[in-house]
């Protein structure tokens, strides 16, 4: 029996976007540009048969890795689920072939906004080449007859977006997209960033937003596109971390392993806004695949003291994480 739902591994975290609100850009003087060596890449094969689900993800483009489809490869011959979120800027004819043929289960694009929206945000990608990207990905699915992948979009919804959010389902209803995946802005880079987080402030705007964000729902329900969300609640006591850091793992390009994504972000001298303060940022890591297995860091008192603090004090790195309290609708569950 698998007994991890899924590892988040980081294949680079080189970009060819510059999107404002990612740490990326915002502490681009302190980056640290880093590629997961197939060395690396090796050391995890043996924890792959106890993982339901590989998703290539970190804080880079996928695509931008020289053995992505190597790796696609192997994680399916390990006997997981493999999926990817990208900025689709790199899906030209024979990428979008080689994708269909390599059997990769899930395919996210990632968008923040619709049309122009998007791409002021999102600079260096282009919301139409994403929307003909997509097409493209549908055409070659039906020439090859089959399913895979599941086409996704992964929508990062700032505040500034909230007027906007009525053109979600018309513009992406019925062109091949299964699921919308809405996320809100939880790491944020730097003081200017914050009124775009949308967090309520609270549990009237909370209930606002909510009945805002299960209208789209049920729009979207009503054009045959799913939509899952999660939206912070105001209210204290929930526990559920949306990372899943009791069940998952994220892996950076590096080798390091974390709770999450969020834990480990390449840039050092860093601050970062967290419950409406400004702190300094402090990578989170239990260990690296180079020095031991993932099993002995999983079951390591430090990494067990860890999860257990879910059912007891949070963590100093959950206890102001949007992520640990959430209110969910997630069809993908339902």
């Amino acid at each position: 029996m698998p007994w991890l739902d899924w590892i988040q591994l980081e294949l680079t975290s080189r970009c060819n976007a510059a999107c404002t609100y990612c740490p990326r850009t915002v502490y681009r003087s302190n980056w640290e540009n880093r590629d997961l060596s197939l060395d690396t890449f090796e050391r995890l094969l043996p924890v792959l048969a106890k993982t339901k689900m590989v998703h290539l993800q970190g804080w880079g483009e996928p695509l931008l890795h020289k053995q992505f489809f190597e790796i696609v490869a192997s994680v399916k011959k390990a006997g997981c689920k493999v999926g990817t979120t990208t900025n689709g800027m790199m899906f030209d004819r024979p990428a979008i072939s080689r994708l269909v043929e390599s059997g990769i289960d899930h395919v996210a694009f990632s968008l923040t906004g619709i049309g122009k929206e998007n791409n002021r945000v999102r600079e260096g990608t282009d919301f139409s080449r994403i929307l003909q990207a997509i097409a493209d990905l549908v055409a070659e699915k039906k020439a090859h007859q089959t399913k895979k992948p599941i086409i996704n979009v992964a929508y990062l919804l700032l505040r500034s977006h909230l007027p906007d959010i009525g053109k979600i389902v018309p513009v992406l209803a019925g062109i091949g997209i299964q699921h919308v995946i809405i996320s809100t802005l939880d790491f944020v880079p730097n003081k200017k960033l914050r009124e775009d987080c949308l967090v309520p402030k609270d549990e009237s705007e909370y209930q606002e937003l909510k009945s805002l964000l299960d209208q789209l729902v049920g729009d979207g329900e009503r054009a045959g596109l799913r939509i899952h969300y999660h939206l912070v609640s105001p209210a204290k006591g929930n526990r559920i971390c949306m990372e899943n850091a009791e069940r998952a793992l994220f892996v950076s390009a590096d080798g390091a392993v974390s709770p999450c994504v969020f834990a480990n972000i390449p840039a050092s001298g860093t601050f970062h806004v967290a419950g409406g303060h400004e702190s300094v940022y402090r990578r989170f890591t239990f260990g690296n695949v180079a020095d031991e297995s993932i099993p002995v860091m999983w079951w390591s008192k430090p990494y067990t003291a860890f999860r257990d603090s879910f059912d007891s004090t949070l963590h100093d790195l959950c206890e102001r994480c949007p992520k640990i309290s959430s209110t969910v609708h997630n069809p993908l569950q339902s």
